[in-house]
């Protein structure tokens, strides 16, 4: 719009130009007057004023007040200041950047957001909505806000899901259901029998059902319900998340304090306060920390660039008190206490515990504070190595569940629920269901496959209605702020999951099932959605790393628990376990960064996720259409990563270079498993360059790019909430100078280069060793001969004695004493990185496909694997004693 109203100023009246121009413009004015009416600014009656500029000719006034509320909205000054669209306050052209301001400045400004008030008023009555509230501001309110109204209830959803400065929404008794614009970008949120189920509804029923709608999308907004009915009658109904309750009365000034009040309690941060509190305490120092209060910094002669790097604030605010204000995370009963609850309600979670030492340390606390020795998990093999040592400590008997294999990409997906269900019948069918403790699953996957978790659980359920569940989300703490993402989410799929259980409709459909499935046999059971029996436990236990995902500092993490049995079941388990993993010296920046995460996510969370999507999707769609990338680089779409059998939609992809976008929402409504497109895959093989080698040598060493996993032929890019357009521009820019680069050395090679490129291409592309099963545990590690089952306590403490164990070389003697049927058996975890899981377990026959696999790869770091020694293995004489 700025560049054509400039072109129109330009031509003036009657250059040549000016109809098409004028077409163009209006054209335009068209199509942003729908989206301007969800917006306070510049706000559709502002918006409207423009029009008529252009209908009045006024050209130049015109060019003039859209440049100035193009360049207040690209730079925020419509936040921090009253922006006049009128042409004579000129001087306001000088708008700066809010990112440019120093922090300190920033700081200080009082915090901007909009108001959605809901209620199909006339113009005039508009305006004096608008003008009460604004009315009530007064200089010592804490944030500053702007109001949008809208109409109707379908506006009110549309608003909050495009409209991201939207904090509370004031639904007033006027509404009615319909918008007048199209919204059919609703059905992606709403299922269609919700939205057929609103036409059923009486009008005086709009208020309390928009309640409900925006607790389902937007869970973090304060929602309040003005109505001419009885007020008491009416919060005593299902309001979703609604704050309040108001009787149909002008009461401008409580209504306006409610507002900031609400969205201060999201803004607290009690742990962060507290600390920002302490630091300006004149305090004594006699206990441990030297560096506390900078005080071994500023004396000395030699570390004084140390001071000056990390400025003051950080060595002010380290302390190993807890008292004067400060709190124990151990014991916490104060702020830590405080900002842990508040947490809780941030990610939908009955409890949230704060971890400083990582989301490694997470896992196992849950798993030592569940899992009982001898008692039976089902793991997911390719899962973080956390888990396997986890297990070790809690003396669990593990059975492997294998995900299914990406030969052709050297990685594994996630694992199918036949595959669990399959697990979980046998046991039942050898006796050993009541001994299956915990079903422990990664969602989302390093590579972004994510689970359809309630389906999931509720199957799991339906064989063994107790059964504990540990979500490893480390890379999916941002999902819960994005409607399409939270329902795959472990907090959010157990409070649906609950509810559910509690419907008297779905007691009668388990009732139903069971008579129908009464002789049914396992592949029936397989192949059948099963129904959770009504009596079911949901015991849920989510790990995130926070600080990998959203704002904080490294090792911040948190573990979010929905288990129904947990205060009379583990409550002291899981305390002894959190004592025993967590230091007794814990890093307040790290617990006050999580503090301020969750502030960030809870007033702005759905904004930057927003935007990090956007982003993923632009690399995708720029990597799939230019010309010259698309050569030598592929995106793996779902198509690519998620087998047909687990993609009821059909979705193969999101963006199609010759369709455009794709159903996104469909398949994560429908799918078993989903990928998660912040995740992107690239694939590298035809440029002749290793996953290792492209990702040290060209990325890193030539082009400063960071990333960390890679697999033989892909690289691993990840967008996250701090991912910037630029950021993405550069990108792009990189891939197609590689891929020019690329083009230029070909056309230069000799033929017998050429042939060496192809080699490797060849060997990158199609010669991929393929990935190998997990084999079994030694009958020496398996307590129960018939069970999958293997004891890895034993076996990971057994090899401790140098006695036991022996070593073999990796090479073609291996293979081949194995191929004659030899036995050798694991004493170690082998971890190659990549893929960067155990291909070896203590306890585990080694098989010929692993060595294979081993001597294929071409990766420098394989943890538990000495180039110098070999392979450490159990010696015989050890492994029949054990037998």
């Amino acid at each position: 719009m700025r560049e054509t109203t400039e072109a129109l100023a330009r031509e003036g009246t009657s250059g040549k130009n000016i109809t098409r121009l004028r077409e163009r413009a209006a054209a335009l004015f068209e199509a942003l007057e729908t989206i301007e009416r969800y917006f306070a600014f510049p706000g559709l009656s502002a918006f409207q004023n423009l029009r008529r500029l252009l209908d009045l000719n006024g050209h130049e006034e015109l060019a003039l007040l859209v440049r100035r509320v193009a360049r207040a909205l690209a730079s925020g000054a419509y936040r921090r200041r009253a922006i006049p669209l009128v042409p004579e306050e000129s001087e306001f052209d000088d708008l700066g950047d809010d990112t440019t301001l120093p922090s300190d400045k920033r700081s200080l400004g009082r915090p901007y957001f909009e108001v959605l008030i809901v209620d199909d008023v006339s113009d005039q009555q508009e305006r004096y909505l608008r003008s009460a509230l604004q009315a009530m501001r007064r200089d010592e309110d804490p944030f500053i806000y702007e109001t949008v109204i809208v109409p109707s209830v379908e506006d009110v959803l549309v608003g909050i899901l495009f409209n991201r400065d939207v904090q509370a929404v004031v639904i007033r008794p006027g509404l009615k259901l319909r918008s007048q614009n199209d919204v059919e970008i609703l059905d992606h949120f709403l299922s269609r029998s919700a939205t057929e189920a609103l036409e059923e509804l009486y009008p005086s029923e709009y208020g309390p059902e928009t309640c409900r709608l925006i607790a389902r999308v937007r869970p973090e907004i304060d929602a309040y319900l003005i109505t001419d009915h009885s007020a008491e009658d009416i919060a005593g109904m299902d309001l979703g998340l609604c704050r309040r309750v108001f009787y149909n009365q002008e009461d401008f000034l409580e209504l306006h304090l409610n507002i900031l009040r609400g969205v201060n309690r999201r803004y607290r941060t009690p742990f962060f306060n507290a600390l920002k509190e302490y630091s300006k305490q004149p305090t004594g120092v006699f206990h441990a920390l030297p560096i506390s209060r900078g005080k071994s910094i500023s004396r000395s002669h030699w570390i004084q660039d140390m001071g000056a790097f990390y400025g003051p604030n950080i060595f002010m605010a380290e302390t190993s008190a807890t008292s004067g204000g400060l709190d124990s995370l151990l014991e916490p009963r104060g702020p830590i206490k405080e900002a842990q609850e508040l947490a809780a309600r941030a990610f939908g979670a009955r409890r949230t515990y704060f971890a400083t030492n990582g989301t490694s340390t997470c896992n196992k606390i849950v798993v030592q504070a569940i899992v009982r020795p001898g008692d039976i998990v089902l793991l997911d093999r390719d899962c973080h190595k956390s888990h396997h040592y986890g297990m070790v400590l809690a003396g669990a008997s593990v059975v492997y569940m294998e995900s299914y294999p990406l030969h052709e990409y050297s990685m594994y997906g996630a694992v199918p629920l036949k595959e669990i269900k399959r697990h979980l019948l046998r046991l039942k069918a050898a006796g050993q269901l009541d001994r299956v403790r915990m079903v422990l699953l990664t969602n989302c996957t390093f590579d972004g496959i994510v689970y359809d978790v309630e389906r999931v659980m509720e199957e799991c359920l339906a064989i063994k209605p107790d059964l504990v569940f540990l979500w490893d989300e480390a890379w999916f703490a941002f999902a819960r702020f994005t409607p399409t993402y939270r329902r795959r989410t472990a907090m959010a799929a157990a409070e649906t999951l609950k509810e559910r259980l509690r419907a008297p409709e779905h007691a009668a459909a388990w009732e139903q099932q069971q008579k129908s499935l009464a002789d049914a046999d396992e592949e029936t059971l397989l192949n059948t959605r099963l129904i959770a029996p009504p009596h079911a436990r949901v015991r849920v236990y989510a790990t995130q790393s926070t600080h990998k995902t959203l704002t904080s500092l490294r090792q911040g993490s948190m573990i979010h628990v929905h288990d129904q049995d947990f205060r009379g079941e583990v409550e002291e388990a899981f305390h002894e376990a959190y004592m025993t993993h967590t230091s007794t010296s814990p890093n307040y920046q790290i617990i006050a960064s999580l503090d301020v995460g969750r502030r960030q996510v809870e007033l702005e969370g759905f904004d930057f996720v927003q935007r990090q999507i956007e982003t993923a999707m632009a690399i995708r769609r720029a990597v799939a259409t230019h010309p010259l990338i698309s050569k030598y680089f592929k995106v793996l779409t779902a198509g690519d990563m998620i087998p047909e059998q687990f993609r009821q939609s059909g979705v193969t992809s999101y963006y199609d270079a010759e369709q455009g976008w794709q159903d996104f929402w469909r398949s994560w409504r429908e799918d078993e498993f989903v990928l998660d497109p912040t995740r992107i895959t690239l694939l590298i093989g035809r440029t002749g360059w290793d996953g290792d080698t492209f990702k040290n040598k060209i990325l890193m060493d030539r082009y400063g790019i960071q990333i960390n996993k890679t697999s033989r032929n892909t690289v691993l890019f990840m967008t996250n909430i701090g991912t910037t357009r630029s950021s993405v521009a550069y990108l792009i820019e990189v891939l197609a100078e590689i891929a020019r680069d690329l083009d230029t050395i070909h056309e230069e090679d000799s033929r017998m280069e050429r042939r060496a490129w192809e080699r490797r291409v060849q060997s990158l592309v199609h010669d991929v060793p393929p990935l190998p099963d997990f084999s079994a545990f030694h009958p020496a590690f398996r307590p129960e001969p018939n069970l999958p089952a293997g004891d890895l306590r034993s076996a990971f403490f057994l090899s401790y004695d140098e006695t036991h164990c022996d070593y073999v070389d990796l090479g073609p003697d291996l293979l081949a004493r194995l191929e004659e049927g030899e036995e050798m058996v694991s004493a170690a975890f082998v971890i190659p990185y990549p893929p960067g899981f155990p291909i070896l377990v203590p306890g585990q026959i080694i098989s010929a496909e692993i060595v294979r696999f081993m001597m294929a790869l071409d990766v420098t770091e394989i943890h538990g694997y000495r180039p110098d020694l070999g392979l450490r293995i159990f010696t015989p004489d050890v492994l029949a004693d054990k037998q």
